[in-house]
């Protein structure tokens, strides 16, 4: 695939994506105050970049996997968000018909494979869905998410050297946010330089900068296309920032108000609206638009999921076998 141009439409695009993620995920928020989302929440706010990136560079038939942050992506996919929203409320019209919750959202339709509420899970997945693409000779890539606190997981390296073994079409990548829950990259190992895990496997490897989708989008494009292209893995560390807490109850007490204010500075919302705004691609009257049009929409899905019922107890005995064989594998 022909390396795309960040023009107006991109951007906007971007900025629309980007600011209905966030308006989505401050909604989460609320309705899980109300008690209307129960369980555990992990918010998005700060790492919409990642996504942005990443999704431009992928082509259709490729693959998404990743941790517990998990409800926007498959809406980037193309996944209804009211559907999203249902499944947060435990509603029968959720993704997951109100059985997964926020933690493990699924779209086998969109190519989105969770959703994985054990930290590192996804890792082994993640190459497993590629062996499957290369095995079946298909020239799909698979984008393998996980956070920093799970590459200290040793299934990690066992799913390295297989993947390099094997040559898979898997593009690992940690979204450095800083923080494994609430501890700090610099207290979890001897280095912070995680991309460099990669060295020990031959693994092509690089660090960049995750606030700005354009600088996510050149690096993963050129990780997609060279596994596309058979040359396996590569593995990139995306330093990012969430600014809400690793979950809804916590009290962030290991950084400072300053930190966060500093990061603040560089939103990737708002990086895209500067360049929109420089350029001159859209009037204050077209981003007052699009910014009603956010709003308008994530109104819609918490009418649709609020109205939605509950599972009934029938439902606790769907889903649980399979009537075929291998489902999953299909030439």
């Amino acid at each position: 695939m022909a390396k795309k141009k960040l023009t107006k439409e991109v951007y906007l695009k971007w900025y629309e994506d980007m600011l209905f993620w966030r308006k989505f995920e401050d909604m989460t928020s609320a309705l899980y105050i109300q008690q209307k989302i129960r369980g555990f929440l992990h918010l998005y706010n700060g790492q919409e970049a990642v996504l942005a990136g990443s999704l431009l560079a992928m082509e259709q038939g490729d693959k998404m996997i990743t941790a517990y942050r998990n409800h926007v992506q498959p809406i980037g996919l193309g996944v209804d968000p009211r559907k999203i929203m249902a499944e947060l409320l435990g509603k029968v019209t959720g993704t997951s018909r109100g059985k997964g919750g926020s933690m493990h959202m699924f779209s086998k339709e969109h190519n989105f494979f969770g959703g994985h509420g054990i930290v590192g899970g996804q890792i082994p997945l993640g190459a497993g869905m590629a062996f499957a693409d290369k095995y079946l000779g298909k020239k799909h890539v698979t984008l393998c998410y996980m956070g920093d606190g799970a590459v200290r997981q040793g299934s990690l390296h066992e799913t390295f050297n297989m993947a390099m073994l094997w040559k898979l079409p898997v593009v690992f990548i940690v979204e450095n946010n800083g923080y494994a829950m609430g501890t700090s990259v610099e207290r979890t190992a001897n280095h912070t330089d995680i991309y460099k895990l990669g060295l020990g496997y031959e693994m092509p490897c690089a660090p960049l900068e995750g606030m700005d989708p354009a600088v996510v989008y050149d690096a993963v494009y050129e990780a997609v296309e060279c596994a596309r292209r058979g040359e396996g893995p590569s593995f990139l560390e995306i330093r990012t920032y969430r600014y809400k807490g690793h979950s809804m109850s916590d009290a962030q007490h290991y950084r400072t108000k300053d930190e966060v204010a500093d990061y603040q500075k560089i939103d990737p919302i708002l990086t895209a609206k500067e360049v929109i705004v420089k350029k001159k691609w859209a009037t204050d009257s077209e981003i007052q638009a699009i910014d009603a049009r956010v709003k308008e929409l994530v109104a819609e899905c918490v009418q649709f999921a609020e109205e939605s019922p509950y599972p009934s107890a029938e439902e606790l005995w769907q889903h649980v076998y399979v009537d075929q064989d291998y489902p999953f594998i299909t030439e």
